[in-house]
C-alpha cells in the first residue's frame, strides 16, 4: 500500500512540474509594465555629467520578453541595468543622443557647456535596480559614465491625457513580438486632425515599399499618437518664424538648415507614453525638405516634401535599424565624428582598418578590390558645385521669409529649387547607376560625412542618396534589428 501511494504521488508530482511554465528572466525581475528613467545629460566637448529626473510608470512594456540584453552592439552609449541584489545584467540597450551629436559640434569643443533631457525605456523592474550609462571610447569599447540605484516602488502613473488620440494604422497583434513603430504628430493644429490620419495612412504605406521591411510586414505594429498642436507647421529660425507645438520640433539644429529635432523630451515622451512604442517618428506637418534620425531614440521627417517619402525611410534607417549616413559633401554641424583610427559601431561604413576582414568580407562581390576605384573625382566635383547652389538657394528663400516677401515670390523660388534639385536626383543616379562600380559591394571611399578615410560597401544606397533601394549590407543588418524584437 506505501509503494503505491509513493507512485501516486511521484506521478502527481510529475504532472504538476509539467504543467508549470519555467520562469523566464523577463518573469524572474520584471512585471508587465514599462518604467520610464528621466535624466539630465550635461557637458561640452570633454566633460559629461548625468542626474536622474523622474520616474514614471506605463501600460504594457511593448518589447521583447527574450532578448532583453541588447546583442546588436550598435550605439555610441548603452542603458544598463542591474538587479541589485545579484549583480546580474538584466537588460540592456545601445543608443546615440542628441547631446553625443552636440559634443561634436563647434560651441561644444569651445567649452560651451548644454543641458539635454533623456529616457531610458525599460521593463518595470520588480525590484531596486541600477541604473548605469556607459559611452563607446574610439577604440569602440563600452565604458561606464555613470551609475545609481534606483527603486522602482518611487515611481509615479505617467499622465494620460484626454486630448491625445492614438490611431492603429497597422495591427499585426502582440507587442512583445512585434517591432512596434509609433508616429507621433508634431506641427499639426486642431483642424488638421484628418490630415494627420491622412498621413498616417499615407507613410505606413511608404515604410514598406522597400526591402527588407516590404517582406517583413507581418512583424511590425504601426500606430499614430497626435496631439494638437497651437499652430500648424514647425519654427524655422533662419526665416524669424515661431510656431507653438506639441515638441516643439525646429530646423535649424544643430545649426544646420535641413536638420530638424526637438529638444523637448519630456513633452515627446509624454505623448509617446499613451500608446506602446520599440521606436519613435515624428512627423512634422511641413512642406520643407527636412529630417533627423538619432539611433534608438526618434527621428523626424516632414509630411508634405517632395522627397517626404525617401526621409522617411532614410531617417528610420538610422534611428532604429543603426545605421550610418553615408553621404559626405552635404554640410553638417559635427567635426570629425569619426575621428582618425577609430572603427564605427554602425554596420554599413568601415574606416576599413583592417582590409582582410572588413565586416561585411561575406558579402564582397567576386574579385573586388578593397578600397573599391570608383569614379570619386567626377562625383565629387559636380556634387560641391550642386551643394553651393542649393544652399545660396535655401538662403534666398529664408531671407524672402524673414523680409515678408509676397507669398507668388517665395512660391516662385521654391518651385525653381524643387525643380533643380530634381534634376541633379536624376543626373546622380544615373552616374552611380552606370559603370564598372555599379551594384558592387566593395569598400568605396568617401562617407560618414567624410571624403577620405571612412568608407561604404556600395556605391548606391537610401543611406547615400535619395534613390529606392537599401545596398546588401544594410538590408542585412535591418533584419538583424528587426528579429530582436519581432521573436
Amino acid at each position: 500500500m506505501m509503494k503505491k501511494l509513493h507512485s501516486i504521488t511521484m506521478l502527481a508530482f510529475v504532472i504538476f512540474a509539467c504543467e508549470q511554465k519555467p520562469r523566464t528572466s523577463f518573469e524572474k525581475y520584471f512585471t508587465d509594465q514599462t518604467l520610464r528613467i528621466d535624466y539630465f545629460h550635461t557637458g561640452d566637448a570633454n566633460t559629461e555629467t548625468v542626474e536622474v529626473d523622474a520616474l514614471y510608470t506605463y501600460g504594457s512594456w511593448a518589447g521583447s520578453l527574450v532578448n532583453l540584453v541588447d546583442p546588436l552592439n550598435y550605439g555610441a552609449y548603452y542603458h544598463k541595468i542591474y538587479d541589485e541584489a545579484s549583480g546580474e545584467l538584466i537588460y540592456s540597450k545601445g543608443f546615440d543622443s542628441y547631446f553625443k551629436e552636440y559634443q561634436t559640434s563647434t560651441p561644444a569643443i569651445d567649452g560651451v557647456a548644454k543641458q539635454f533631457h533623456e529616457s531610458a525605456i525599460i521593463p518595470h523592474p520588480q525590484a531596486k535596480i541600477i541604473f548605469a550609462l556607459d559611452k563607446r571610447d574610439k577604440n569602440g569599447k563600452l565604458n561606464e559614465v555613470y551609475r545609481t540605484t534606483i527603486d522602482p516602488t518611487q515611481s509615479v502613473a505617467g499622465a494620460k491625457d484626454a486630448e491625445i488620440n492614438v490611431f492603429a494604422s497597422l495591427d499585426n497583434g502582440d507587442p512583445h513580438v512585434k517591432a512596434d513603430i509609433l508616429i507621433v504628430g508634431e506641427g499639426y493644429a486642431a483642424d488638421d486632425n484628418q490630415k494627420f490620419q491622412d498621413d498616417l495612412k499615407r507613410f505606413t504605406e511608404v515604410f514598406f515599399k522597400a526591402e527588407p521591411c516590404k517582406s517583413y510586414k507581418d512583424r511590425f505594429n504601426i500606430r499614430g499618437v497626435l496631439k494638437a498642436s497651437e499652430d500648424s507647421g514647425v519654427d524655422e529660425p533662419r526665416a524669424g518664424i515661431d510656431k507653438n507645438t506639441a515638441v516643439s520640433a525646429t530646423f535649424n539644429s544643430m545649426g544646420s538648415e535641413r536638420y530638424l529635432l526637438t529638444e523637448d523630451n519630456k513633452a515627446l515622451r509624454d505623448i509617446a507614453g499613451h500608446a506602446p512604442y520599440d521606436a519613435l517618428y515624428i512627423m512634422v506637418n511641413h512642406s520643407r525638405y527636412g529630417g533627423g534620425g538619432i539611433y534608438n531614440f526618434y527621428c523626424t521627417y516632414t509630411s508634405d516634401n517632395i522627397f517626404s517619402e525617401y526621409l522617411m525611410v532614410h531617417e528610420f534607417g538610422h534611428s532604429f535599424f543603426g545605421l550610418a549616413d553615408e553621404y559626405y559633401t552635404s554640410s553638417s554641424a559635427y567635426n570629425d565624428f569619426y575621428p582618425q583610427g577609430y572603427e564605427p559601431a554602425e554596420p554599413n561604413i568601415t574606416a576599413l582598418l583592417d582590409p582582410e576582414n572588413v565586416k561585411w568580407k561575406h558579402l564582397l562581390s567576386d574579385g573586388v578590390e578593397l578600397p573599391t576605384p570608383w569614379n570619386k573625382a567626377d562625383y565629387d566635383s559636380t556634387s560641391l558645385k550642386w551643394q553651393a547652389e542649393r544652399r545660396a538657394l535655401n538662403d534666398r528663400i529664408a531671407e524672402l521669409k524673414r523680409s515678408n516677401a509676397p507669398t507668388e515670390e517665395i512660391a516662385s523660388i521654391e518651385a525653381l529649387y524643387d525643380e533643380k534639385v530634381t534634376a541633379e536626383d536624376a543626373r546622380v543616379q544615373a552616374f552611380l547607376e552606370g559603370g564598372d562600380f555599379a551594384k558592387k559591394v566593395g569598400a568605396f571611399e568617401g562617407a560618414g560625412y567624410a571624403s577620405e578615410g571612412i568608407y561604404r560597401s556600395s556605391p548606391n544606397c537610401i543611406m547615400f542618396t535619395r534613390t529606392d533601394y537599401f545596398c546588401e549590407v544594410c538590408k542585412e543588418a535591418m533584419i538583424d534589428v528587426v528579429e530582436t524584437y519581432a521573436q
